[in-house]
């Protein structure tokens, strides 16, 4: 919240894009306290968005209500189960898993990945998840029991996800496909990853690959 008690409101959703590209760079939002709402973004889901006393609600919701819903004197009150609830009830939709939210810069690097075809094995979770959550999604396969795959999530920023097969685990595939994905992307181009704080294995590979921690986040995948 603000100072006073309210949220500021913006009703531009390309806020939230400048401000993830900002964190990628190291500018992060003022520790204020402030809870920004923000239009819904493009794509397929809306997100609560956490930073250091400072949160974005990208959402078709009334700022009323959400100043109504929070408590004033809880800087976390935005990532609290409570309120997680709440919002999904109006969206219809139930709140997703907190995620950490990581993130590393392209580097114009060639890799060995081979690209699935398109219309390729639509079985594996990996890869389903990803075409629910994001736009133009491609898949990439390192032959040696990884699969990596990337496409337009939140806001149009670029989200990585991996997957090792668990015969093939422990032999550091796991970073060296996060640093795969920085080269499918334009040199200085940020990529993000989102990841469980309980997966601590994906964490470590993330952060064995470059990747730094930004922020946090909830997403609610929208019905359809």
């Amino acid at each position: 919240m603000c100072a006073d008690g309210r949220t500021a409101y913006a009703g531009n959703e390309h806020r939230l894009a400048d401000v993830l590209r900002d964190a990628a760079a190291g500018r992060f939002p003022p520790s204020d306290g402030v809870v920004e709402v923000l239009a819904a973004p493009s794509g397929p889901v809306d997100a609560v968005v956490a930073f250091t006393a400072h949160h974005l609600i990208a959402a078709d919701v009334d700022p009323h209500w959400v100043q109504g819903a929070l408590e004033d004197d809880d800087l976390g009150a935005p990532m609290r189960p409570e309120f997680l609830a709440q919002l999904g009830r109006r969206l219809g939709s139930p709140a997703g898993m907190l995620d950490a939210v990581l993130t590393a810069f392209g580097d114009g690097r060639r890799s060995d990945l081979v690209e699935e075809a398109p219309d390729g094995d639509m079985a594996h979770p990996r890869l389903l998840r990803a075409r629910r959550y994001r736009r133009n999604v491609r898949s990439f396969d390192d032959r040696r029991g990884g699969l990596l795959t990337i496409g337009q999530g939140l806001a149009g920023r670029v989200e990585v996800s991996i997957e090792v097969d668990e015969s093939a685990r422990g032999r550091g595939h796991g970073p060296a496909l996060a640093r795969a994905a920085l080269g499918l992307v334009e040199p200085g181009e940020p990529v993000f990853a989102q990841v469980s704080p309980g997966n601590v294995a994906s964490l470590r590979c993330f952060l064995a690959a470059g990747y730094r921690p930004v922020g946090a986040e909830v997403l609610f995948l929208r019905a359809g």
